[in-house]
């Protein structure tokens, strides 16, 4: 007898349809059904069109540090609510649920092709990996410890700015850590600075654009002000690929766009020119 439409479908019906939903992903940017078999074992970039998907900072971590290396450091700096700003609690409690960490920032050391570096990472899921008071003590804390062992530091970054339920107390970080990235610089550590989607506001107008070398991820959004907000300001018609990689790439912003398959091997180049190795 042929079900009706509304018949409910039976346990193992429902498990063979979600592992068939589950065996697909649509890309963002063309799109196009791709398998997701092989989108994860392309890093999770599209094979039709390039486009590179978030990655949370666990396994941009697993990409680029050697096996079974990274330590990870300040797990126990996290965010407060000093102003009392409303809802700000459920947010954090939110973050910490979409992203399965503590903060918006993971730091710690690791080797990278065997050189040892200080690695922080910060994760979009995490409340749009803005930069709070937690987020800008780990990077002055990595940045420290770079300079306290005279190891270079790579900080991958994603971020939608400076976190707004903290006031001037997250505005506060941009300071804090370019002062942190002057005395890397004053001491010859070498700061190697990767940008991915987004790079937005406070972030990138603090620590993210003062590396010595500043990657980017192809089609990163990487910009200040948003398009929305720039759209309020009647700012002039902006050109196609205005506040992407390649556009800052044009215009000085970003020394190098480099394909996230490229990106450890890349980072190896540069480590061994600044170490000497």
């Amino acid at each position: 007898m042929q079900r009706g439409w509304f018949a409910r479908r039976s346990r193992a019906e429902e498990l063979a349809l979600d592992e068939m939903n589950d065996a697909w992903v649509k890309c963002n940017g063309c799109q196009q059904i791709l398998f997701a078999r092989d989108f994860e074992r392309n890093l999770k970039v599209c094979n039709r069109c390039g486009h590179h998907h978030r990655l949370p900072a666990r396994e941009r971590i697993a990409l680029l540090a050697d096996a079974d290396t990274f330590v990870e450091r300040d797990v126990e700096v996290v965010s407060d609510d000093p102003l009392g700003f409303p809802e700000y609690a459920d947010k954090l409690s939110k973050g910490k649920a979409n992203s399965g960490l503590p903060e918006a920032m993971v730091t710690g050391t690791c080797t990278i092709s065997g050189i040892p570096i200080v690695l922080a990472v910060a994760d979009f899921a995490f409340m749009g990996g803005s930069m709070g008071s937690a987020v800008g003590e780990k990077v002055a804390r990595a940045m420290e410890h770079a300079l306290e062992t005279k190891q270079p530091i790579v900080i991958c970054s994603t971020s939608g700015g400076a976190r707004m339920q903290e006031g001037l107390l997250s505005l506060m970080q941009m300071a804090k850590t370019c002062a942190a990235a002057a005395k890397l610089q004053e001491a010859g550590v070498p700061y190697i600075s990767v940008l991915t989607d987004p790079t937005m506001a406070g972030v990138l107008a603090s620590y993210a654009s003062v590396g010595d070398v500043v990657i980017a991820e192809p089609g990163a959004l990487v910009g200040f002000a948003g398009q929305r907000v720039a759209a309020q300001a009647q700012v002039v018609k902006p050109p196609p690929n205005f506040q992407t990689a390649e556009f800052q790439l044009e215009h000085g912003m970003v020394d190098i766009v480099v394909p996230r398959k490229e990106l450890k091997h890349t980072l190896y180049r540069l480590l061994r020119f600044f170490t000497g190795g």
